[in-house]
Protein backbone atom coordinates (compact mmCIF):
# COMPACT_ATOMS: atom_id res chain seq x y z
CA UNK A 1 0.00 0.00 0.00
CA UNK A 2 1.38 3.61 -0.73
CA UNK A 3 -0.21 6.80 -0.14
CA UNK A 4 0.45 9.90 -0.91
CA UNK A 5 -0.21 13.19 1.32
CA UNK A 6 0.03 17.20 0.35
CA UNK A 7 -0.24 19.52 2.78
CA UNK A 8 1.08 23.24 2.59
CA UNK A 9 -2.16 24.76 0.89
CA UNK A 10 -3.68 27.77 1.93
CA UNK A 11 -5.25 31.40 1.03
CA UNK A 12 -2.35 34.06 0.14
CA UNK A 13 -2.51 37.51 -1.09
CA UNK A 14 -1.04 38.14 -4.53
CA UNK A 15 2.64 38.49 -4.87
CA UNK A 16 2.62 36.27 -1.78
CA UNK A 17 4.39 32.76 -1.19
CA UNK A 18 3.56 29.54 -0.52
CA UNK A 19 5.58 25.76 -0.03
CA UNK A 20 3.60 22.97 -0.97
CA UNK A 21 5.13 19.73 0.56
CA UNK A 22 4.26 15.64 -0.77
CA UNK A 23 5.51 12.88 1.18
CA UNK A 24 4.62 9.65 0.01
CA UNK A 25 4.80 6.38 2.24
CA UNK A 26 4.42 2.80 2.23
CA UNK A 27 6.21 -0.50 1.32
CA UNK A 28 8.14 1.63 -1.42
CA UNK A 29 11.34 0.28 -2.98
CA UNK A 30 12.04 3.09 -5.45
CA UNK A 31 10.58 6.45 -6.49
CA UNK A 32 10.81 7.88 -9.90
CA UNK A 33 9.96 10.94 -11.18
CA UNK A 34 7.77 13.17 -8.93
CA UNK A 35 5.31 16.41 -10.40
CA UNK A 36 2.80 18.41 -9.84
CA UNK A 37 -0.19 19.04 -10.78
CA UNK A 38 -3.24 20.89 -10.37
CA UNK A 39 -7.20 21.68 -11.57
CA UNK A 40 -8.73 25.00 -11.10
CA UNK A 41 -12.86 25.29 -11.25
CA UNK A 42 -14.42 24.04 -14.25
CA UNK A 43 -10.96 23.14 -15.81
CA UNK A 44 -8.65 19.66 -16.74
CA UNK A 45 -6.06 19.33 -14.29
CA UNK A 46 -2.87 20.35 -15.88
CA UNK A 47 0.71 19.40 -15.02
CA UNK A 48 2.87 22.28 -13.40
CA UNK A 49 6.43 20.55 -12.73
CA UNK A 50 8.27 17.79 -12.41
CA UNK A 51 11.48 16.46 -11.35
CA UNK A 52 13.49 13.09 -12.05
CA UNK A 53 15.08 10.80 -10.05
CA UNK A 54 18.50 12.69 -10.65
CA UNK A 55 16.86 16.04 -9.76
CA UNK A 56 16.25 17.08 -13.28
CA UNK A 57 13.42 19.99 -12.99
CA UNK A 58 10.60 21.06 -15.83
CA UNK A 59 8.15 23.68 -15.68
CA UNK A 60 5.12 25.04 -17.22
CA UNK A 61 5.88 27.86 -18.76
CA UNK A 62 3.87 30.20 -17.04
CA UNK A 63 5.69 29.02 -13.70
CA UNK A 64 9.29 28.38 -14.50
CA UNK A 65 10.54 31.92 -13.17
CA UNK A 66 8.30 31.31 -9.96
CA UNK A 67 8.21 28.00 -8.97
CA UNK A 68 10.53 25.95 -7.58
CA UNK A 69 10.00 22.12 -7.46
CA UNK A 70 12.88 20.24 -5.37
CA UNK A 71 12.95 16.71 -3.81
CA UNK A 72 14.47 14.92 -0.80
CA UNK A 73 14.88 11.59 -1.55
CA UNK A 74 15.88 10.21 1.57
CA UNK A 75 12.12 11.60 3.24
CA UNK A 76 10.17 9.93 0.20
CA UNK A 77 9.05 13.41 -0.79
CA UNK A 78 9.39 16.24 -2.98
CA UNK A 79 7.98 20.05 -2.60
CA UNK A 80 6.83 23.44 -4.64
CA UNK A 81 8.61 26.30 -3.48
CA UNK A 82 5.84 29.14 -4.95
CA UNK A 83 6.71 32.79 -5.14
CA UNK A 84 4.95 36.09 -6.72
CA UNK A 85 1.65 34.04 -6.53
CA UNK A 86 -0.90 35.14 -9.02
CA UNK A 87 -5.11 34.84 -8.82
CA UNK A 88 -4.55 32.46 -11.65
CA UNK A 89 -2.55 29.83 -9.57
CA UNK A 90 -5.83 28.96 -7.67
CA UNK A 91 -6.31 25.45 -7.96
CA UNK A 92 -6.38 22.31 -6.23
CA UNK A 93 -2.69 21.19 -6.15
CA UNK A 94 -2.00 17.62 -6.48
CA UNK A 95 1.56 15.48 -6.13
CA UNK A 96 1.97 12.90 -8.52
CA UNK A 97 4.71 10.10 -7.81
CA UNK A 98 6.17 6.90 -9.82
CA UNK A 99 7.03 4.50 -7.40
CA UNK A 100 7.99 0.88 -7.15
CA UNK A 101 6.16 -0.94 -4.32
CA UNK A 102 5.50 -4.70 -3.44
CA UNK A 103 3.21 -4.55 -6.24
CA UNK A 104 5.01 -3.59 -8.73
CA UNK A 105 5.38 0.02 -10.54
CA UNK A 106 2.61 2.64 -10.88
CA UNK A 107 2.19 6.18 -10.51
CA UNK A 108 0.10 7.37 -7.10
CA UNK A 109 -1.62 10.86 -6.91
CA UNK A 110 -2.57 12.92 -3.52
CA UNK A 111 -6.29 13.78 -2.33
CA UNK A 112 -4.49 17.53 -3.02
CA UNK A 113 -3.98 20.74 -1.14
CA UNK A 114 -6.44 23.86 -1.80
CA UNK A 115 -4.04 27.22 -3.07
CA UNK A 116 -6.08 30.50 -3.12
CA UNK A 117 -4.67 33.57 -4.40
CA UNK A 118 -7.15 36.34 -3.34
CA UNK A 119 -6.47 39.85 -1.98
Amino acid sequence: QVQVVESGGGLVQPGGSLRLSCAVSGSIFKIYSMAWYRQAPGKQREWVAGISTGSTTNYKDSVRSRFTISRDNAKNSVYLQMNNLKPEDTALYYCNADVVSGVGRSGYWGQGTQVTVSS
